[in-house]
């Protein structure tokens, strides 16, 4: 039996995001309309309707919005207990993925992360993200 985990497919349009993670750069579409960071690739901007939105280099830092501790596994290739989280990047986009490098309970709203980048067996490299310590509060909402 196979229990590997699904692999990412990417299509022209998320093509260019891949190859960066492949390089180890983050770079997420930047709307030239109106300026905003769009994440996930989009043919159009959500908030304008633009249709220019080159991919930018971003710095990989956010903060988390939200998260989840996942103690079972719907998919294969998932060792559980693991943590799925909503990362508002400091750039203003919103991306997605796991936490690594760190038990579930030292995961909070409002933690700084970085994004690091991992090996996917059978993909290539797949951005997660790793808790940094700072001293800074998180903002007033």
């Amino acid at each position: 039996m196979d229990h590997a985990r699904p692999l990412p497919s990417p299509t022209p349009l998320t093509a260019p995001y891949w190859d960066a993670c492949r390089r180890g750069e983050l770079l997420i579409q930047h709307c030239a309309g109106c300026g905003r960071f769009v994440h996930f690739p989009e043919p159009a901007c959500p908030f304008c309707g633009g249709a220019d939105l080159p991919y930018d280099q971003v710095s990989g830092r956010g903060r988390i919005h939200t998260y989840s501790v996942v103690h079972r596994a719907f998919l294969p290739g998932f060792d559980t207990p693991y943590v799925l989280a909503w990362i508002d990047l400091d750039e203003g986009a919103r991306a997605f993925g796991d936490v690594v490098g760190c038990p579930p309970e030292d995961v909070r709203i409002g933690s700084r992360v970085r994004v690091c980048f991992e090996d996917l067996p059978g993909f290539g490299t797949v951005p997660r993200w790793r808790l940094l310590l700072d001293p800074v509060p998180p903002p007033d909402p």
